[in-house]
């Protein structure tokens, strides 16, 4: 019994460690990539391989010395939304976009995945290949026109497609679709371009349809022509035979025969004269078609010339308010400056008066409040200026010499000297006068003025 159980025991134990062995062999989903990492052995160069990558199939994974992971396959959207992208043209446009994006089966893009995104959710996948796409997508909208954008789509997508997936290739992606829904830009201009292509197509619809109708007018009249000459051709062979048999059947019969000739003139004349107006009528409808072709084209020409006149005065007008807006700020900040230069000023000044008006009450202070003392004790530190103001109007007077001849006494009682001397003095102005003048009068301790005694001028009748 032993001897079976230790049997039993072992079968179990190999069967066990078969069952593991073949839990090791990992199949591949078809949506999923199978990243096998560890030791995994070396490249063609001699380096350790990071990662061995399977699409489809299976591999046996090594216990303790390798483990693996998966990779999914599930496309990714994103949305794009491009604002403010500069074209070549210097113009701002609006390029809304959705992208969508997988892990690429290249073997060797396979390994780029591997290596960078394995362990990354889906969501850090996208982002990831957002900022990849934001920057291609300004760089090839950088490099093209706005016409070319908008009418070349074929190229436009063939671009984006080609420098995006080389990017998305990098880090092991591979760009499945490039839906882009509109673009617009905030200046009009791409608006403009459509105004522009569908008056164009308007107009060479009417010209196509004047064409027609020419070719039309054309065709009829020739018709109406080619079926006059035949019936006329018919006719004239018709009374040609019958002449002939006429002649050859009765020769005495002359005179009917030129009656009928005559008739038949007139006849081939009035013919002739309805092709001929025919042909007129085809030439003059010829030519109202030509006059209504040139009409076309003409009108085709000015509104050509207004949609571009219309561009260039919007154009004008927004480089005249954005001037106008320039000038208005320069001259609100100049008039800022002055306005602060003149406040300072005014504060400078009227600091200088507080002070002065200080000043001058803490001197009616000190004179006990009495304001006329006050201005006694200004005055009286100001005397010796206004004296030297009195010397300094004959102080600058050169006398080198003074020569007098004296005869002796006047009539009034002095000499010549001393009314030449009594002259001078009366030259310098009187200190009255001089506060006087500065709108001041004298204080009354520096001395008062004598009044003039009054000449009485009436007589007393004898």
């Amino acid at each position: 019994m032993e001897t079976i159980i230790l049997i039993c025991a072992i079968v179990l134990v190999a069967l066990s460690f078969v069952a593991w062995l073949f839990s090791r062999y990992k199949k591949c989903p078809s949506d999923k990539i199978m990243v096998i990492y560890g030791s995994i052995g070396k490249n063609k160069d001699g380096t350790n391989r990071s990662a061995k990558c399977i699409h489809g199939g299976a591999e046996f994974v090594v216990p303790v010395f390798q483990s693996y992971s998966y990779l999914d396959l599930t496309p990714i959207s994103i949305q794009v939304d491009l604002k403010n992208a500069l074209s070549r043209q210097n113009i701002r446009i609006d390029v809304p976009s959705r992208f969508t994006v997988g892990i690429s089966t290249e073997p060797g893009v396979m390994q780029n995945a591997a290596e960078r995104l394995l362990g990354l959710q889906l969501s850090e996948i996208q982002e990831l290949s957002k900022d990849i796409i934001f920057g291609q997508l300004r760089l090839i909208i950088a490099t093209m026109d706005i016409e070319e954008i908008n009418t070349d789509r074929d190229k436009f997508l063939a671009a984006v497609s080609s420098n995006v997936e080389t990017e998305l290739k990098k880090i092991g992606l591979r760009l499945i679709n490039v839906n882009v829904t509109d673009i617009s830009d905030e200046s009009g201009y791409i608006a403009a371009l459509g105004k522009e292509a569908a008056a164009k197509a308007i107009n060479d619809a009417k010209k196509s349809v004047a064409e027609q109708d020419r070719e039309g007018s054309i065709g009829e009249a020739n018709a109406r022509m080619e079926q006059r000459i035949k019936v006329s051709e018919a006719e004239s062979v018709a009374i040609q035979g019958e002449n002939e048999a006429k002649m050859k059947i009765a020769m005495s019969e002359a005179a009917l025969k030129e009656k009928e000739a005559e008739a038949m003139k007139i006849a081939t004349t009035a013919e002739k004269i309805q092709a001929a107006k025919a042909r007129e009528e085809s030439y003059a409808a010829e030519q109202a078609a030509e006059e209504a072709r040139r009409a076309k084209e003409k009108a085709t020409l000015e509104a050509d010339i207004i949609v571009r006149a219309e561009a260039k005065k919007k154009e004008m007008e927004l480089a005249a308010e954005a001037e106008a807006e320039q000038m208005r700020r320069r001259a609100q900040g100049e008039a800022d400056a002055i306005y602060a230069k003149m406040e300072a000023e005014a504060r400078g000044v009227e600091e200088i008066l507080k002070k002065q008006a200080a000043g001058f009450a803490e001197i009616v202070n000190a004179a006990g409040g009495d304001a006329e003392a006050a201005l006694k004790l200004l005055i009286a530190d100001k005397l010796e200026d206004l004296m030297r103001v009195q010397v300094d109007a004959v102080k600058n007077i050169k006398i080198d010499k003074v020569t007098v001849w004296d005869g002796g006494q006047n009539a009034d009682g002095k000499t010549s000297t001393a009314n030449f001397i009594s002259g001078m003095m009366k030259s310098v102005p009187p200190l009255d006068e001089v506060f006087a003048m500065a709108g001041m009068q004298l204080p009354s301790l520096l001395g008062k003025k004598i009044d003039e005694p009054k000449t009485d001028t009436t007589e007393t009748a004898e």
